[in-house]
């Protein structure tokens, strides 16, 4: 990579905002390899250190994706939900961007039990069956299948266990990650300095509460998927 490519990296980082971090009185000590100085208040995240690591998840992700792997977005701030969405779709993936219940992945009978109730109710909707119900069991049904969409329709598709998963944010997703941790899936997240970067087989560096930061994060990771399915369907054409 030239200097002058560097250089417009470093700007693009800086325009997204990933290098603000959260006052130094709100920092995780294990942050401090990854954190450059102090300014106006907050510390200032090294944008080398981001690099390096985000080039790393982008990487592992391409290679997942080269081998059909299923891959999952975890996003449930208001901040990350829209991305989250957005990305997913974008790469075939998979995503959950409402909130996370705990088992999702640990009781993973029960999630299909629940899928599975999802797609009955949305094909007896399809097939006009709510319309012969009486008004009240029309609009009971109505509020369960909207509660269940929010849920598990971006996992509706999620036959099996996914085989690495992308998390926004480390506090608002611990449950998830800890799940992940449980069952030895790979996860990439961003780590603010206020996070634990061991809990993360793949950190990423970042401000996590930006949206043009988990925006511009999530676009490079989508575009390591992309790359590595188009690679992937190359080799099945051959």
């Amino acid at each position: 990579m030239t200097e002058s490519t560097n250089e417009e990296t470093a700007k693009q980082y800086v325009k997204a905002c990933l290098h603000y971090g959260h006052a130094p009185k709100e920092w995780n000590p294990k942050m401090a390899p990854y954190i450059l100085n102090e300014k106006y208040g907050y510390h200032i995240l090294d944008l080398v250190k981001t690099s390096k690591f985000l080039k790393l998840a982008g990487n592992v992700l391409e290679k997942k994706a080269m081998k059909g792997k299923k891959i999952l977005f975890v996003g449930t701030s208001k901040m990350a939900a829209t991305s989250v969405v957005k990305y997913a779709q974008k790469t075939n993936s998979f995503y959950i961007n409402y909130r996370w219940l705990g088992g999702m992945l640990t009781n993973w009978p029960t999630l299909q039990k629940r899928i599975e109730k999802l797609k009955l109710l949305e094909l007896q909707e399809s097939q006009g069956n709510f319309e012969n119900l009486s008004k009240k069991e029309y609009k009971s049904q109505q509020k369960e299948l909207e509660r269940l969409r929010k849920f598990f329709r971006g996992i509706k598709e999620l036959t099996s266990l996914p085989d690495i998963v992308i998390f926004t944010n480390q506090f608002k997703e611990r449950l998830a990650i800890e799940e992940c941790t449980k069952l030895g899936i790979p996860t990439i997240c961003l780590v603010d300095t206020n996070c634990d970067p061991d809990l993360i087989p793949y950190p990423i560096p970042a401000n996590d509460d930006a949206n043009s930061s988990i925006e511009y994060i999530l676009a490079y990771l989508a575009n390591s998927i992309e790359k590595g399915n188009k690679k992937r369907l190359l080799k099945e054409n051959k």
